[in-house]
């Protein structure tokens, strides 16, 4: 099975569907170097993602005590008028009572110019999306004002800004705070985000531009489902939770994707599940079933080989490494797979395969457990001169 490499594997997976990634997990990943999310409005100060329910209303207790519905969970709403941070607050929970995210919206503009803390993390980082907007109450009445989203966050969450104004004169519109499984779930850009502000609850209707703002091309259900069983076999809110990972992919794939990337993805992660859970022969199946709707992935091979390892059937494992290495030869975990297969019948290979292996990973400290051992094999195949 595949180990974690860097945080933005995972998170250039979620948003651009490319989803064969598993060399971003099983482990939450680590997330390069990138300005901090620090912040002296009240926005992260009051929330704590991963909360259970319980604790959120006991810590909120002008809180509503029930939600709206949002796909399986619940969308739990404290309007400006009774927020500390003078916005619309809205806490989202998973099915299983976990907080996953927040939007905080201002509707008639949060002005920073007393925020230098926040100001200052703005200033660290570039936009990653730039647009003109429209929004009906911005204190400003500024018609058709640039905005811009901007991006950070640490090796767990990610922290979004929608900013309007100028760099030397910002305001904010929207923050996001949210797990990064479900990132894409939480774009300030998503159409319904952009409607709060275009359209605020008893405020005056603004331009509507109908194509302005993103939508999924996907069911809701799945996408959620599908990001409810990653944040559960990655660990991102404590244990890994295989048994809700296994519920979460099923219900993903059962509630009907159809991009056959997003399926064939589903099907692979649920493999990984039932592989973790020991029930290899049900790993292989789902395995298979993603090869079947798309071909020739060599992260879904490298990891069907590790389970035809496991299950013993080394002939068929050796095999799949081959074709995973051939498909992308710089994949270093198929390159030590393939390695240790090689080794009982043909140790010279195995032992290009580990040198090789070594040289793709230099300077990966993920990847120093693997390194060490291949680093101790090659000790052992390497002809002594001296014979």
């Amino acid at each position: 099975m595949t180990r974690p490499t860097i945080k933005r594997c995972l998170r250039y997976a979620i948003l651009t569907i490319a989803l064969s990634l598993p060399a971003c997990g099983p482990s939450a990943p680590v997330r390069p170097n990138l300005p901090p999310s620090e912040s002296d409005l009240v926005l992260l100060k009051s929330i704590a993602l991963c909360d259970r329910a319980p604790d959120f209303q006991k810590n909120h207790p002008d809180a509503p005590q029930t939600g709206r519905a949002w796909g399986s969970g619940q969308e739990i709403l404290i309007p400006a008028t009774r927020s500390p941070s003078h916005g619309d607050e809205s806490y989202f929970f998973d099915e299983d009572g976990l907080l996953v995210g927040a939007v905080f919206t201002f509707a008639e503009g949060q002005d920073l110019e007393s925020y230098s803390v926040l100001r200052h993390t703005l200033s660290l980082l570039k936009p990653s999306l730039e647009f003109y907007l429209n929004v009906s109450q911005l204190a400003t009445k500024a018609n058709m004002d640039s905005s811009a989203i901007f991006e950070t966050g640490d090796e767990k969450s990610t922290t979004q800004y929608l900013v309007t104004g100028s760099r030397e004169h910002p305001i904010l519109l929207q923050a996001s705070f949210t797990i990064d499984p479900y990132v894409r779930l939480f774009s300030p850009y998503r159409r319904e985000f952009l409607d709060r502000l275009r359209n605020p609850s008893g405020g005056k209707t603004g331009a509507v531009i109908e194509s302005q703002g993103s939508e999924d091309k996907e069911p809701f259900a799945s996408l959620q489902q599908f990001a409810r069983g990653q944040a559960a076999q990655l660990g991102y809110c404590g244990d890994k939770r295989y048994d809700v990972a296994g519920d979460a992919y099923r219900k993903s794939i059962a509630s009907g994707f159809t991009n056959k990337v997003w399926l064939a993805e589903a099907h692979h992660k649920l493999g990984l599940v039932w592989e973790a859970q020991g029930h290899l022969d049900k790993a292989k199946a789902e395995m298979l079933q993603s090869l079947a709707i798309r071909p020739n992935i060599p992260e879904v091979l490298n990891n069907l080989g590790t389970v035809h390892a496991k299950l013993g059937e080394k002939a068929a494992a050796l095999g799949l490494f081959e074709k995973a290495v051939t498909l992308r030869p710089n994949y270093a975990v198929a390159r030590y797979n393939l390695a240790e297969a090689y080794e009982p019948s043909n140790p010279k290979r195995a032992l290009a395969e580990y040198e090789t292996f070594l040289a793709l990973v230099e300077g990966i400290p993920e990847e120093e457990a693997r390194a060490a051992h291949a680093r101790d094999r090659i000790k052992i195949l390497r002809p002594d001169p001296k014979r």
